[in-house]
């Protein structure tokens, strides 16, 4: 097999997000939502500290659902404040809170949030073909307009360096460097992807 990423390093659970997830492109709206919460709960820290309590976070966040993530009270806030499964965080957790009211905001306006999501990049995967680690972007046009939107509807935690990681995590741009055999892999996938 070809050298994957760099950054996947040896981790069993980075290499299997590397070679499973990281960069597939995808319209599901809950996942989205996922990663735009754990990016921002990342904010400061290693992903691999966050893939780590992923699962936790899907049980106690109520599987990223926003319609009940929305709801959460001063109770709910302090069993988070006191899980050690998770980020301690609590400017990170009224974020995700505040991100919930945020994206069933857009959904009332009349916007999908996906979709929208998707139009930072055209609807299509961006197709990047960098040789090395130390070439690829903390930041682009495309993740300084998303970040200064979700900005303006209300969102938290959503610096252009975490929309970028957001991007990439979600396919919407192919990051993985060109020697890595899932750089082709996710760049077939972006042919057969039909995001509005």
């Amino acid at each position: 097999m070809t050298q994957r990423c760099a950054w996947a390093g040896s981790d069993p659970l980075y290499i299997h997000y590397h070679d499973t997830e990281w960069g597939v492109p995808t319209d599901d709206a809950r996942t989205l939502f996922e990663f735009l919460v754990l990016e921002g709960a990342q904010a400061g820290l290693s992903w691999i500290t966050v893939l780590r309590k992923r699962e936790r976070y899907r049980a106690v966040f109520d599987g990223f659902d926003p319609e009940r993530i929305v709801r959460y009270g001063d109770a709910k806030k302090a069993e988070l404040l006191a899980d050690p499964g998770i980020i301690r965080n609590r400017a990170k957790i009224d974020a995700a809170i505040v991100n919930a009211r945020a994206w069933l905001d857009l959904q009332e306006a009349g916007t999908d949030p996906v979709a929208w999501l998707w139009s930072f990049v055209g609807g299509q995967p961006v197709q990047n073909a960098f040789s090395a680690l130390g070439e690829i972007p903390a930041t682009t046009p495309q993740s300084d307009a998303m970040s200064k939107a979700l900005k303006a509807r209300g969102f938290k935690f959503v610096g252009s360096t975490i929309c970028y990681a957001l991007m990439q995590a979600a396919g919407m741009t192919n990051d993985h460097v060109v020697s890595c055999p899932r750089h082709d892999a996710v760049t077939a996938l972006a042919r057969t992807r039909g995001c509005a």
